[in-house]
């Protein structure tokens, strides 16, 4: 085993041949002396995705999307709004209500140049509810477009409409940090609106790249799931996009219990594996929130657990190991990316969720309130979700890490078959159902 400033080098835990290659700051020495990190290629989970394939636009009817289910190996395809036919009565299905927010403010210097700026996440406040009701100026944590050419003037939203109610907002941009990737940027505007009312006139709703087009009007409804409440997102949960109150009240009707969490969504979304080797990349962290009351009826459900999207995947699976840091360390925490990984755990998920419950009502909380990194890749053991409801995935994507984990590594033909069979790739795709291997 050897170091140097950067990164730690360490055999996989049989010894072998193999090694990691891991920045230093991640873990402890000890963490990396007993780690049990797969070792994975990102290239091995590629695919051909023909850019036809990629669904541009939704569709007219959110259920009329095509359904692909997944179980015990056997593949067949359906429609979505059949939905309900295959899922096991007594469940509970977990969606996600996050909202995502007109994130993307077009700006422009005084000398004409054009800077896009891109809210990630409230830097000052930092918490979502409180940003959002202020009325005069906020920090937020940006990417920014064009950084180079912004030397530090303010800058002014660009208005080529010269819309009214853009002026009297006035909204302006300063530069208060670049660090790196990001920037923390000042907003500050006139008329004492509150900034979600500020970023509903400004701002754009952020699609994803691989559209390749502007954002448009059809945009503004249909990259919003039914059921999102609370605002915070960049991106939406996309596999909730298909679900229509006629594809709910079936569900309900089934017997199977409709829950929510909130996980705000970030740009790391988007962000490709740039690395061969798994263990190089860095997951963005994202924070959730989950109810005293939900981890209640989490507790006592005795039939399967259905999770809507990547999104609730995350954080279910995520609550275990707070409830580990709880155990532990007397309180929750944020989950970091390689936890799952770094050692055996033996406490039970009843275990995890009994001491999160006593925490917050020992606290007089009714709410959990923290983030994570986790990184879900194959050799990930999943505590709670049995089912999963999902679009399909990026080549060589932490989704599609995800996706294989969970289908014990059978990603590929799953998506030979979608590839073969006329279905719709990404955010405005089609759809699947698919249930854990054993």
């Amino acid at each position: 085993m050897c170091t140097n400033v950067n990164y730690l080098y360490v055999t996989n835990v049989n010894c072998s041949v193999k090694y990691l290659r891991i920045p230093f700051s991640e873990f402890t020495f000890n963490e990396y002396f007993c780690s049990m990190i797969p070792v994975l290629n990102i290239k091995d989970f590629s695919y051909d995705l023909p850019d036809e394939r990629i669904a541009k636009y939704p569709l007219a009817e959110r259920d009329a999307s095509k359904l692909l289910k997944y179980q015990d190996g056997e593949i067949i395809g359906s429609e979505f709004r059949k939905l309900a036919e295959f899922l096991p009565e007594n469940s509970m299905m977990v969606f996600n209500d996050t909202k995502v927010v007109p994130a993307r403010l077009h700006f422009q210097r005084e000398t004409g140049a054009h800077i896009e700026v891109f809210c990630l996440e409230p830097h000052l406040p930092n918490e979502y509810n409180i940003v959002f009701a202020e009325t005069a100026s906020c920090q937020w944590k940006c990417i920014v477009g064009n950084v180079k050419k912004w030397k530090g003037d303010v800058l002014h939203l660009y208005n080529p409409e010269d819309s009214a109610g853009v002026r009297e907002m006035n909204l302006t941009a300063n530069l208060v940090i670049r660090d790196g990737e990001t920037s923390i940027v000042e907003f500050r505007w006139d008329n004492g609106a509150p900034f979600s009312r500020v970023l509903e006139v400004c701002g754009s709703i952020p699609i994803p790249p691989y559209l390749n087009r502007e954002t448009e009007s059809i945009d503004l409804e249909r990259y919003q799931t039914i059921y999102a409440r609370f605002r915070g997102s960049v991106a939406a949960p996309t596999a909730g996009l298909h679900f229509t109150e006629r594809v709910r009240a079936d569900i309900r009707a089934k017997g199977i219990d409709i829950e929510t969490v909130c996980l705000h969504v970030g740009a790391g979304t988007f962000l490709p594996v740039k690395s061969d080797n798994v263990a190089e990349h860095t997951m963005h962290r994202e924070p959730f929130v989950v109810t005293l009351d939900f981890l209640e009826k989490l507790r006592k459900a005795d039939g399967k657990v259905i999770a809507v999207g990547t999104t609730s995947v995350r954080t279910l699976e995520s609550l275990y190991y707070a409830g580990v840091k709880c155990i532990e360390e007397g309180q929750p925490g944020d989950v970091d990316q390689w936890m799952p990984y770094s050692r055996e755990y033996s406490y039970s998920t009843a275990e995890s969720i009994d001491a999160l419950i006593s925490w917050l009502k020992a606290n007089g909380r009714t709410e959990l309130n923290v983030g994570t990194r986790i990184i879900i890749v194959p050799g990930f053991r999943f505590r709670v979700v049995d089912i999963l409801v999902t679009n399909f995935h990026q080549p060589q994507s932490t989704l599609l890490l995800l996706i294989s984990a969970f289908v014990g590594g059978n990603w590929r033909p799953i998506y030979n078959y979608a590839l073969e069979n006329g279905f719709r790739f990404l955010s405005y795709g089609d759809s699947s159902v698919l249930f854990r291997s054993k």
